[in-house]
């Protein structure tokens, strides 16, 4: 159990410095862009995608030197647990804050880090993967139903 911890210990930091790194590189990106508009969207979302390629494909070898294996595949379902995380998020108030910013985007890619780190390991029962598994496919549908509770009709 040690070894899954030290794993998983190892996969939450290096995925909360990628997130740290991705949501300052996002927000160079667009301080750089310098647009407003809507004519800006589609080269903006463009490079928010390479960006997020390029730090995924880096965190797999940060991952494979950190002992994270197999990394192909940590990295993989930490990006499919990010995805799930944001639609979640949307329930989430905003904040203007850029250090809640920050913050969220640290612990958004460390829980998935965590995430992927526990469901990629073998040691792992099978049924408690499908329960973490089921667990993020439900996330989305209860943040949708939060925001509906909240929301005035």
């Amino acid at each position: 159990m040690e070894v899954m911890a030290g794993r998983m210990g190892r996969a939450v930091a290096v995925c909360a410095a990628l997130g740290v790194l991705w949501w300052a590189t996002v927000r160079v990106a667009w301080l750089g862009m310098g647009c407003g508009d809507w004519g800006c969207l589609p080269p903006s979302v463009g490079l928010l995608v390479v960006i997020s390629l390029a730090l995924l494909a880096g965190s797999v070898r940060v991952l494979e030197r950190v002992n994270v294996r197999p990394a192909r595949r940590v990295a993989l379902v930490t990006a499919g647990a990010l995805v799930v995380f944001r639609l979640a998020g949307e329930a989430l108030p905003s904040w203007t804050s850029q250090w809640a910013d920050l913050a969220a985007a640290g612990t958004a890619f460390a829980g998935a880090g965590a995430v992927a780190a526990f469901v990629t390991e073998s040691r792992v029962h099978r049924a408690w993967r499908v329960a973490a598994a089921m667990a993020l496919v439900a996330l989305p549908p209860l943040a949708l139903a939060l925001t509906l509770a909240r929301s005035p009709v």
